[in-house]
């Protein structure tokens, strides 16, 4: 199963709209998948002493989750210039380094004038640090409270990239798997 992540927890965000319209392409290509809203992410229970292996149980539940992916998405806003920090510490949480280790990763980016590229690219900084398959093919949906109204992108051509990347990444990441390149095929 591939995992969704909502990079943000703003309650409700943006990112979580696009996360949702992700979920039905997927569906469509016949593929199961589950969100990860971090805006359910425990703040109250992280402490800079729970990295590694103290980590309480609700937060052991979603980095088990990843670990076990057959892909991630990730759907991030632009906050002042770079990913959601809530993103971060996410991330900073998860098993090293099996969390990202060979595992395949896509991005979605949405913002303003940008639609999203500067977070990104910060992710993908982080990703490949940490030897993810990256998939090439990101999508910005630029000025996206122009082209998101009522759970639903206005624009044909941006919709259309949403649905092109979730038809070649589940082909990416079934040939990694196909040739025992995948995290999981350890």
């Amino acid at each position: 199963m591939k995992h969704i992540i909502v990079g943000t927890n703003r309650p409700n965000s943006r990112s979580k709209e696009i996360a949702l319209l992700v979920q039905q392409e997927y569906k469509a290509l016949g593929e199961e998948t589950e969100m990860i809203d971090l805006a359910d992410l425990p703040l109250k229970e992280l402490h800079g002493d729970d990295y590694g292996d103290n980590k309480p149980e609700s937060l052991k539940k979603l980095t088990s989750k990843i670990d076990d992916s057959e892909g991630l998405i990730v759907v991030v806003p632009e906050y002042n210039g770079s990913m959601p920090g809530v993103l971060k510490l996410f991330i900073d949480y998860l098993s090293f380094p099996l969390a990202f280790e060979k595992r395949p990763v896509c991005f979605i980016g949405l913002g303003g004038r940008f639609g999203g590229l500067r977070p990104v690219e910060h992710l993908q900084q982080v990703f490949g640090y940490r030897n993810a398959y990256i998939f090439p093919f990101r999508v910005f949906l630029i000025n996206v409270w122009n082209i998101l109204k009522d759970g639903k992108i206005t624009e044909e051509e941006t919709y259309q990239l949403i649905k092109d990347q979730a038809r070649d990444f589940q082909k990416f990441a079934r040939g990694l798997s196909a040739e025992g390149l995948h995290a999981n095929n350890r």
